[in-house]
């Protein structure tokens, strides 16, 4: 018996019977959950995939050529090949049902003292196979690592046969791929074959890195590499280690694109397992009111009083007050804008005599939720803390403080989330937990990379003397991580807050990745005010475009307004993702508070009985919203299958008719399939039936829609 054969058997005999998805036998670690297969082979100093099958398919994913992982450590290439002695095999869970099995090894020659710790984890039924990896630097002196592919493939079909779907998986790309910041989630699809690979990057922001065929029909998942516009880089002191993000990757066999895939196995697999705050959190917001339009900031205390009386007759659960309720110590009682008022976050007595709490307590009164928005990295110059603190900024490489917001022009600081910033802002965001009773918060603005400016190197942090990043490169990776154990914090104490990251917090327009996800509840991802049609079209064509990869209820989209003439059209529009409206609620009439109630009564009743915002599926046959064309989406419980709800849009099309069929239901049940809002019946199909018959939708008007529920009656 070789010593490598000796260590195995020493460290991996309790877990030999003890874990379901993992053993060991000669060199060869077996995952398998009876869905997907992989065999990673460790010998003579290497480690490498030899095998990636999944159930009732020939069809090896990985060619066995794979390094496994790769990195640059001090500036030399460290990956599978490099040389490793096996430590021990263990095995390993996570909190979500995840089990399998973590490789430890020892580096060899130039990378003595380097240990990395892989964990495989599989998911009971699905062929899911998620990856992490721990290095642990016991080298006696710091290291630099960079260039991190945590998973390292290549592909058992051609990239000439093979298409990428990148850009939430949406948009298809030939040969070459590196994604960017907007793919979470690719997908190689081979058309020969139908079967193809889903490739999942859990990195935050503008860290992501996924990419194909850089090499021929290589797969690599993780962090920028050096070089690129925002590099990751990570110094780890000698005795310490650090853990990668996670990265995921799903192969698949029986389908003629990859949408059918996320639709269903990924969709499940991030609802089930991923652990998302939004699948998290006890309680969900379903209809959210923001005064930031017509409003801005000027507005006092008895304003958003009265707000409240039609935002409640209306229906609204949750009422959130946007910027401009703060203000500094220097500039307390002043008429300057809300951006000079940002750091010390101190409640306006101009605007608020007697504070936020009887506004707050007002709010709760008529059976609301109170919210409030807050920069979470952003300082006026004038600001107590920017001038008690000035360490705390961000700066340049000259040193100086940044704005990384905007290209100028704007008195504002970005303060380092690499400094003790964060335990400031924190003490501030629980104090309005504690003393006002704060039900959820909107986080804005840049902290580590804009979504307006195009100079790449106007982000991060260069300060060469604040305590958690040594340059720039390493401060992207630290803003982040800071920034998530803030979210994480808040959730400790607050277990129902409910947190609503913007993109511009998140970096780039319109981003959103599991990363944030897995922190905080929800994105504000953009602005859309045209009036109806464009406007709702628009955010029917976001939701779809990110729907498929990040759950529909983590996107909230303004600014549609309350009073607009065709709001109801425009409701049954953000009923897709996540309803938040905006506008002056004082306009409504009495007529139309009842006839918006009446809408915002039966999405809780659809909530209550399906919950539903779990839940986004495109349906067959419409594709993209388009101009001209027809469009919809579906929002079945596919765990109870008890039914839902489903959206059909006409958007100026000639055809004033569409069949539309619904899968995802039981098939020998029977469903009724009702009008919303008032319920009345349309028709009754058994489950088969919906999908392979479906039922007629017709809308006289170019520009129309209409909601059904789909409603178990008969199993």
């Amino acid at each position: 018996m070789n010593v490598w054969c000796f260590i195995t058997l020493l460290f991996f005999a309790p877990f030999l019977n003890g874990q379901e998805y993992a053993t060991w036998k000669d060199n060869s670690l077996t995952l398998n959950n009876g869905v997907v297969n992989r065999e990673i082979i460790i010998e003579n100093g290497q480690i490498h995939t030899k095998s990636l099958k999944i159930k009732g398919s020939d069809l090896n994913f990985d060619s066995q050529e794979s390094k496994e992982f790769s990195l640059e450590i001090d500036g030399k290439v460290c990956d599978g090949e490099s040389g490793w002695n096996l430590i021990s095999f263990n095995s390993a869970t996570d909190s979500h049902k995840g089990a399998g099995a973590t490789v430890r090894l020892q580096g060899l020659k130039e990378f003595e003292g380097i240990v990395a710790e892989i964990t495989y984890l599989l998911y009971p039924d699905l062929p899911v196979i998620r990856k992490q990896i721990n290095l642990r630097n016991n080298s006696g002196k710091e290291i630099r690592i960079e260039s991190f592919d945590i998973e390292k493939l290549i592909l058992g079909f051609s990239f000439v046969e093979a298409v990428t779907y990148a850009n939430y998986g949406r948009q298809k790309h030939l040969s070459t791929y590196i994604g960017d910041w907007d793919d979470p989630l690719i997908a190689i699809h081979s058309y020969s074959q139908s079967a193809g690979i889903l490739l999942g990057n859990e990195s935050p922001g503008v860290l992501k890195r996924t990419a194909y065929n850089t090499a021929y029909n290589n797969a690599d998942i993780g962090l920028t590499h050096k070089g690129e516009n925002y590099p990751f880089r990570k110094y780890i002191k000698n005795g310490d280690s650090w853990l990668s993000p996670r990265v995921f990757v799903i192969p698949y066999t029986g389908s003629a694109d990859p949408w059918k895939i996320m639709n269903t196995t990924l969709a499940d697999f991030v609802r089930r397992h991923m652990g998302l705050r939004i699948n998290e959190i006890g309680k969900r917001p379903t209809v959210m009111y923001n005064n930031y339009v017509p409003f801005y900031d000027n507005f006092k205390d008895s304003l958003l009083t009265i707000l409240s009386i039609p935002a409640s007759e209306c229906g609204i659960k949750q009422f959130e007050i946007d910027c401009g309720w703060h203000t500094t110590e220097d500039n307390i009682g002043k008429p300057v804008s809300w951006i000079e008022n940002t750091g010390d976050w101190i409640t306006d007595k101009k605007k608020f005599p007697n504070g936020l709490k009887p506004v707050f307590d007002e709010i709760r009164s008529k059976g609301m939720e109170p919210g409030i928005w807050i920069s979470v990295g952003s300082a006026a110059t004038k600001s107590k803390v920017f001038k008690d603190h000035p360490e705390w900024a961000a700066r340049n490489e000259k040193g100086e403080s940044v704005n990384l917001h905007t290209t100028g022009g704007i008195d504002l600081n970005t303060m380092c989330f690499g400094t003790g910033w964060v335990d400031y802002i924190e003490n501030k965001i629980l104090g309005l937990v504690r003393n006002e009773g704060l039900g959820f918060v909107k986080l804005d603005l840049t902290v580590a990379t804009s979504a307006y400016v195009t100079d790449y190197k106007k982000s991060g942090c260069s300060a060469t003397d604040h305590p958690f990043h040594k340059d720039r490169e390493e401060s992207l990776i630290v803003i982040y991580e800071r920034l998530f154990k803030l979210f994480d914090k808040l959730h400790s104490v607050a277990p129902n807050l409910y947190i609503d990251c913007t993109f511009e917090t998140a970096g780039k327009l319109q981003l959103i990745d599991y990363a944030f996800c897995q922190h905080a509840e929800g994105n504000w991802l953009t602005n859309i005010g045209e009036p109806y049609p464009v406007g709702a079209f628009r955010i029917r064509n976001l939701t779809w475009w990110k729907s498929p990869v990040i759950p529909a209820s983590s996107l909230i989209i303004g600014n549609l307004q309350v009073d607009s003439p065709d709001f109801i059209q425009e409701l049954q529009t953000l009923i897709g993702s996540f309803p938040i409206v905006l506008g002056d609620l004082r306009k409504l009439s009495r007529e139309k508070k009842v006839e918006i109630r009446q809408w915002t009564d039966w999405i809780s009743e659809m909530q209550a009985k399906y919950s539903y915002d779990l839940f986004r599926q495109d349906l067959p046959s419409f594709g993209e919203p388009t101009e001209g064309s027809w469009d919809a989406w579906s929002r079945i419980n596919t765990d109870t299958k008890k039914g839902g709800i489903i959206g059909v849009f006409r958007q100026g099309s000639l055809d004033d008719k569409r069949t539309v069929s619904v899968p995802g239901l039981a098939k020998n049940d029977h469903y009724r399939v009702n009008l919303a809002p008032k319920g009345d019946k349309i028709i009754e199909l058994t489950g088969i039936e919906l999908e392979e018959k479906g039922f007629i939708v017709k809308m006289e008007n170019k520009y129309d829609s209409k909601l059904f529920e789909i409603e178990l009656i008969k199993k």
